[in-house]
This record gives structure tokens, C-alpha cells and sequence, in this order.
């Protein structure tokens, strides 16, 4: 078993994840124990000595349950079971207690915005309009011309209303018709996921990753939404008509803060998680889930993910999340919605010293950092043709780049048919055109591989405190270096296409992580020279 970065902070008083550094597993992609092609439960439990020599602490799993898989699992038939794909009940719990023998915690996706419309609640819901189950759901009368009630929109395209023959009315879905949207003013859905809750928590889980976490409660009026002022930003697969409206109405309403408020009094009495993917772009917004400490334990901060290598945007995501209750947000630069890193940052090895320098940045701010699978491979976007495309918006548009597949490729374990991942003839997506080179195998043969410099970055926020603890100081307020201190450790990356050079606190420092091996140990005295985009963590005893 490893001495995690969480324990040491239960020990200090503080909760687990604290200290902890998250790896999300897209399931579906990252190993297939039972050769179908597919990732699964007992590949990942196969595959968990990877991550605990790679040196995380704490492992999100994407969506496990019995779906009709029109989302890739996102949309939810049985949140209580395990679909066959995956494995059974009894899989899980094999996973949970191989994942906390190796020290580890487990943190599973919830899904409450939406149900799959194959969920027996659904099914019941549209058997007529006096059901007991209707109003688990949102429903409505069609607008004066027969249409939709309003003019709200899927974020897959076209309206968020499906007509129901059967019944006259229209149900509400904010992303496929596949996935109509619980009503959350009823206080039965409420009850329903107190017991879901409950149900995997008995069952060893260390918390709960909390899908579209901003969504689940509606405006009661259900007005017309207006038009944005500018673009809105949101995941990949979002459509540019979802994206030309301003969404007051249906997302973030008040009332939401409620729910976790509810769930927080539960999630404390396992000692549990709440992490919260809100997708609010705006600080203010965001703080707002977490900064009373009463609902949400943590929050994403997706501004890193929307960035391209420029340093002035990049130092106004990271303060700006730095600033929000020290602590609470969790950071993020990859994940399965959207394009990977080095892709953004340029393509190739450019792409991926930006990747390394970026992530060396935000493992030392306060709060709770988290790898995609495969970043830790310094992976770009798989390249895929439309007809091996699987994400639905890119089968709607016709086109593959649209979609989120690229990000979503399986993981490349090691050279030969295969990769590693699965044993069968084909795995459930192509792999991307990924080569020896991309592989675990290679990789960690080479003392000098991006894999080996991930690993020692988690290891040096593990070894030093002072990047765990305390208020992030800026030394840089403009230029291409990014920089700031954390009690006695510095960190600090070359955002530029030149050299530069950093002015250093009072003292002698030494170069505890370089994304160049070659500094590390080195001492360092008055100032730093950074070639462009290498980044290091010093420390002064």
C-alpha cells in the first residue's frame, strides 16, 4: 500500500482529498478485461498498478450503469446496477477494495440532470399523464402553433422538447431526446437520490463526481431564452445554435445549491466527496457552489480547458481560480469533453512541453488537481475518419472534429495489435493512428519520456508540503513567466517563444521538478533562467 498524499492530510485534520491528486478513467477507453473490445471494471482493476506507481491518489470512473449507451453511458437506466458491459456488482466491489488496498480513493460519476428514456421511471412517466412517476419529469403543453413550449435547445442540436403522442405534452431534454430531465422541484426525485447516495457509499465509495453539477433545476416559468451577447463557451459536441443563446433560464438557477446542501449532510457522514462538474465560466458564478463550504466540497474550473498557449489568458484562469475559497475548485487542463492538451497547444512535442509546463502550474495552487487518462502519455487527439466516429454530435454534423472521439481514443498500453487494451480484432473506437512511441510500454522503458516526467511531478507535489498548504503569492503580474510562491516553494513556467529569466525571494533554491530532468538538484540563487515553455518547482529549506 502507498502513503498517500490524503492520508497525511487526514492525519493534519484536513479531508483526504486535500492533498490528493485525481485521475479520471474514461472506462469505455482505458482497458478491457474481458476481450471484447470494450473497457470495463476488471480492466481497470487489472490496470491499478499503473496508477499507483504513476502516483495518484484518488481515481474518478466515468459512468458504469446498465444504459442503452446513446451517450456512452450518460444516460442512466438503473443507477444501482452495473451494465453487463462493464461487469456486475461484484466487479465493483472487487474494484473498490483492490482500489483502497493500494491507498487510493474512489470517486464514481452521478448522473442526476437526466435519466436514459429506457429508465423504468421514464417508461411509467409516458404511460399517461395521472402516473405517479409524470411529474419526475418535465412536462409541457405544446406552445399556441402545436410547437415547442419554448425556444430552448439541446446542447446536441435541435430543440430540447420532444412530443409525446400519447399523451399531447412535451418532454424537456437540455441534451438528447434520449435523455429526458428529472424534475427537480419534486421532492420525490430528491428522496430517490438520498437512497442512491446511500446505496454506493455503503458500498465503499469515497465520494461522487457530480455530472452537468450547474443543470439539474429549471426557471418554474420555462421563458424564451435570449440571445447571447457574444458566443458562449461550453464541453466539445455543444452545437453553435445551443451556443448563440444566453442561458439564464435553464442552467444555474438558485435553487441548485440546494440540492448539495441536502447531499453535503449525507456525502459528511461517510467522510465523503461532492465534486462538482459546474460548467460556469464565470468566477463569480462559481464561487458561489462552493464558497460557504456547506454544499459542494469541490468544484471543476474549466477555464484552463478552453485555452490555447497564451500566457496572458492562462495567468487569468489560474488567479482567478486560485482566488475562489482557497482550496475548493479542482484543476483541470484535460478531459473526455474536450480536445486534448498538445493538440491545443500546438500538435506534437511543442504541444506537449506547453502540456507539461501548464500542469506543473497548477499541481502547486491550492485545491485538488486532476489527469485525464493518457495525459500522463502526453497523448494528442486520436484521428479519426466519420466512419469510425461514435460521439452523436459528430454522427449529427457529419463531421468527426465536432465530436469528442479524439480525446475519448483507448489507451495505448503497449506495441502490437491491440495496443495492450483489448484482445479483440477491433476495440469499441479506433485507436487514433497512436504509435510505439505514444505506448505505456515504451514510455516507461525511458527515463526521459513524458511519462516519467508526470510521474515525477506528482511526486515532487507529494514530497514538498508547502505546494499542498497556504496562499498562492504571484511574483509575476505580466511578461511570459508565470510564477508564485507557496511558503518556501516557488513554481514558475516560461510561457514565451524566448528565453527568460525569473527574480527569486531572498536565498538559495534548488530545482526540485524541471520539466528538464537535466536541472533538477540543481542550485539556484537570485534568479532563474527558463528556456521557453519549461517550467520548475523550487524549494528553499
Amino acid at each position: 500500500m502507498t502513503t498517500s498524499s490524503s492520508a497525511e492530510a487526514a492525519q493534519q485534520g484536513r479531508p483526504w482529498w486535500a492533498d490528493a491528486t485525481g485521475y479520471e478513467v474514461y472506462l469505455r477507453s482505458f482497458a478491457d478485461g474481458t476481450g471484447d473490445g470494450l473497457g470495463d471494471l476488471r480492466g481497470l482493476r487489472e490496470r491499478l498498478d499503473h496508477l499507483e506507481w504513476l502516483g495518484v491518489d484518488l481515481v474518478w470512473v466515468t459512468p458504469f450503469y446498465p444504459s442503452p449507451m446513446h451517450d456512452h453511458g450518460y444516460d442512466v437506466a438503473d443507477y444501482t446496477g452495473v451494465d453487463p458491459r462493464f461487469g456486475d456488482l461484484a466487479d465493483f466491489d472487487a474494484l473498490v477494495a483492490a482500489v483502497h488496498a493500494r491507498g487510493l480513493r474512489l470517486v464514481i460519476d452521478l448522473v442526476p440532470n437526466h435519466t436514459s428514456s429506457a429508465h423504468p421511471w421514464f417508461a411509467a412517466a409516458r404511460s399517461s399523464r395521472d402516473n405517479p412517476y409524470r411529474d419526475y419529469y418535465i412536462w409541457r403543453d405544446p406552445a399556441a402553433d402545436g410547437g415547442p413550449p419554448n425556444n430552448w435547445t439541446s446542447h446536441f442540436g435541435g430543440p430540447a422538447w420532444t412530443y409525446d403522442e400519447a399523451t399531447g405534452q412535451y418532454w424537456l431534454h437540455l441534451f438528447l431526446p434520449e435523455q429526458p430531465d428529472l424534475n427537480w422541484r419534486n421532492p420525490a426525485v430528491a428522496a430517490e437520490f438520498d437512497a442512491i447516495l446511500r446505496f454506493w457509499l455503503e458500498r465503499g465509495v469515497d465520494g461522487f463526481r457530480i455530472d452537468v453539477a450547474h443543470m439539474l433545476v429549471k426557471h418554474p416559468d420555462y421563458p424564451d431564452l435570449p440571445l447571447a451577447a457574444e458566443p458562449q463557451r461550453s464541453p466539445q459536441g455543444t452545437t453553435s445554435e445551443h451556443l448563440s443563446l444566453d442561458h439564464i433560464y435553464d442552467v444555474d438557477q438558485p435553487e441548485v445549491l440546494d440540492v448539495y446542501r441536502r447531499w453535503r449532510k449525507i456525502a459528511d457522514a461517510y467522510g465523503a466527496l461532492l465534486l462538482g462538474e459546474v460548467y460556469v465560466l464565470d468566477i463569480d458564478r462559481l464561487a458561489r457552489y462552493v464558497v460557504d463550504r456547506d454544499g459542494l466540497h469541490l468544484s471543476f474550473w474549466f477555464a484552463p480547458l478552453h485555452l490555447g498557449w497564451d500566457v496572458a489568458r492562462l495567468r487569468t484562469a489560474l488567479r482567478e481560480g486560485a482566488a475562489v475559497a482557497p482550496g475548493s475548485v479542482s484543476w483541470v487542463l484535460a478531459s473526455h469533453d474536450r480536445p486534448r492538451p498538445p493538440t491545443r497547444f500546438g500538435g506534437g512535442d511543442l504541444g506537449r512541453a506547453c502540456s507539461l509546463a501548464a500542469t506543473t502550474l497548477l499541481l502547486g495552487l491550492p485545491g485538488t488537481p486532476f489527469l485525464f487518462q493518457g495525459e500522463e502519455l502526453g497523448l494528442t487527439d486520436g484521428e479519426l475518419t466519420l466512419a469510425e466516429a461514435q460521439d452523436p454530435v459528430a454522427l449529427h454534423t457529419g463531421d468527426p472534429r465536432a465530436g469528442r472521439d479524439g480525446c475519448r481514443t483507448p489507451i495505448p498500453w503497449e506495441p502490437g495489435a491491440g495496443h495492450g487494451f483489448t484482445t479483440a480484432p477491433e476495440p469499441w473506437l479506433a485507436f487514433g493512428r497512436r504509435t510505439p512511441a505514444d505506448t505505456v510500454a515504451v514510455q516507461r522503458a525511458d527515463e526521459d519520456s513524458w511519462l516519467h516526467r508526470y510521474r515525477a511531478l506528482l511526486a515532487a507535489r507529494r514530497a514538498h508540503p508547502d505546494l499542498r498548504t497556504g496562499e498562492a503569492v504571484w511574483l509575476t503580474d505580466d511578461g511570459p513567466v508565470l510564477a508564485y510562491r507557496r511558503g518556501a516553494a516557488v513554481v514558475a513556467a516560461n510561457c514565451g517563444d524566448e528565453p527568460a529569466s525569473l527574480d527569486l525571494p531572498e536565498g538559495t533554491w534548488t530545482v526540485r521538478f524541471g520539466t528538464d530532468r537535466q536541472r533538477e538538484a540543481a542550485q539556484v540563487a537570485g534568479a532563474v533562467d527558463l528556456a521557453p515553455t519549461e517550467a520548475v518547482i523550487l524549494t528553499r529549506e
